[in-house]
């Protein structure tokens, strides 16, 4: 098991990456799944946007991109995140940008474990297990 986190073009760091790793591995056997190989890379909007058009066809931002390479139970992946958009949701939000760029983590394990968002139902549930998960984080 290897969680790495990749910083792409960007200055900016993760501060408390121990704890992060704590909480991805707790939300990964809450879901009753096994942590793997993971790697977070933290990179701007303008790489996360050519990704998302070469494998996703989608031409537009967004903050966070995840590749599941899951064998069985096994969580396997890659995280993309700009940080960019990620501080920019973070002032829409009003929160700071360490508890934005967390959710953005909690996210991308979610879609790894099973959760998916492209109907309205599936992103409140998202939200909801995203929230559940932050406030574990902070309890």
């Amino acid at each position: 098991m290897s969680i790495r986190i990749f910083y792409d073009d960007t200055n900016f760091r993760i501060k408390g990456w121990r704890k992060v790793v704590k909480i991805i591995n707790e939300v990964i056997a809450k879901e009753q799944k096994i942590s793997g190989d993971l790697k977070f890379i933290i990179t701007n909007d303008h790489n996360l946007r050519e990704i998302n058009i070469k494998f996703l066809k989608h031409d537009y931002n967004t903050d966070v991109i995840t590749f599941n390479y899951n064998s069985g139970k096994v969580v396997n992946g890659e995280v993309y995140i700009s940080l960019e958009t990620v501080k920019e949701n973070s002032l829409n939000y009003n929160v700071s940008l360490s508890m934005e760029i967390l959710r953005v983590i909690i996210h991308g394990v979610l879609h790894l474990v099973g959760f998916d968002d492209k109907t309205e139902a599936e992103k409140t549930q998202m939200r909801k297990m995203e929230d559940l998960y932050l406030e574990m984080a902070e309890g």
